[in-house]
């Protein structure tokens, strides 16, 4: 992969399209490939887990075959009502692909190897098995992508790839930087093969299938999860309330940004407000951007304590309430 722009067909020349899902465990890297392999920005990407809540369509494409990613959220131990939703939408995007790549963060492989994992590389390696056994068991053949490869040395990899290819549920494995994009390649053109014949799904053109609203509010909420710490990213969502275009090109858009306790509103605000300001500011210069056009983001807080048992809060993102 490179850094230049992707040449797009013609719709009239794509002879073949479908959907590949990317699973994985939490802070794979699953929203950077999807990005990679795109060739911008369609998923919100942070270093903390379950950053995806639901998943995401993202259109790339290989000479005259179009390949529509699903980045999914997180596969991991859910307990919690909106984890249980966000593991099974996984799943579900994983059952109606055409072709499944099982992402793993390799360098916590290496580590749990030679006795160095942190907790965090423990539980994604829990996670990776967990996956594994669930392919095993629906009969589910995947691609592997062992990523992160630019964190350590090949060969600490090579025991690794043979344990995972005795598990009997991957076709090929890749060794790949979706940071960088080193193997990428070779993975695209396996996608590739796999997309059934036919038409374009989307106008070539279009990068994602995601509501401008959603897409707003996703990166607003990338902005908090980054400048925010410890458990409170995971305890709230952003809503937009409001989209008003203008003449002149521009868009005013207003954002609630929803928690669910009182004492952490002056964590988001900060001091004097200076936290709501910087995470509007970067939110701001991230979707005019991304939009191609000017942004005027109004954001404000409001506490409510329920909105994670609320309904409509996993209806507006495509999740099951009752998963």
């Amino acid at each position: 992969m490179t850094d230049s722009a992707p040449t797009l067909p013609d719709a009239a020349d794509i002879t073949h399209a479908g959907f590949a899902a990317i699973i994985g465990a939490p802070n794979a890297g699953k929203s950077t490939l999807t990005n990679l392999l795109v060739g911008t920005k369609v998923a919100i990407v942070t270093h903390k887990v379950q950053t995806t809540r639901f998943p995401i369509r993202g259109v790339a494409h290989k000479d005259t075959v179009q390949i529509v990613l699903v980045d999914t959220p997180g596969i991991f131990r859910a307990k919690k009502r909106l984890d249980r939703a966000m593991v099974k939408a996984a799943w579900s995007g994983a059952e109606e692909a055409d072709a499944v790549i099982h992402l793993i963060d390799a360098s916590a492989w290496v580590a749990d190897r030679a006795g160095e994992a942190t907790g965090a590389q423990k539980l994604s390696v829990e996670d990776d098995r967990r996956v594994m056994e669930t392919l095993k068991e629906t009969g589910r053949k995947a691609f592997l992508a062992l990523n992160k490869i630019d964190l350590f040395a090949h060969e600490n990899v090579l025991p690794i790839m043979a344990e995972l290819s005795d598990a009997g549920v991957y076709e090929e494995i890749f060794m790949i930087s979706a940071l960088n994009g080193d193997g990428v390649a070779p993975m695209l053109e396996k996608l590739a093969e796999k997309m059934p014949a036919g038409p374009a799904l989307y106008p070539p053109e279009q990068t994602a299938d995601l509501p401008m609203r959603l897409l707003a509010a996703e990166v607003t909420r990338e902005k908090l999860m980054l400048r925010l710490h410890q458990e409170l990213p995971y305890q709230l969502m952003v809503e937009t309330e409001s989209w008003e275009p203008f003449d002149n090109g521009a868009v005013r858009v207003r954002q609630a940004v929803i928690i669910a306790r009182e004492q952490h509103k002056g964590m988001v605000l900060g001091k004097g407000g200076s936290a709501i300001k910087a995470i509007g500011k970067a939110a701001r210069e991230d979707l005019s951007e991304m939009l191609g056009q000017p942004v005027h983001l109004f954001l404000f807080v409001k506490v409510d304590p329920k909105w994670m048992e609320r309904r409509e809060a996993y209806q507006s993102v495509g999740l099951e309430f009752d998963a």
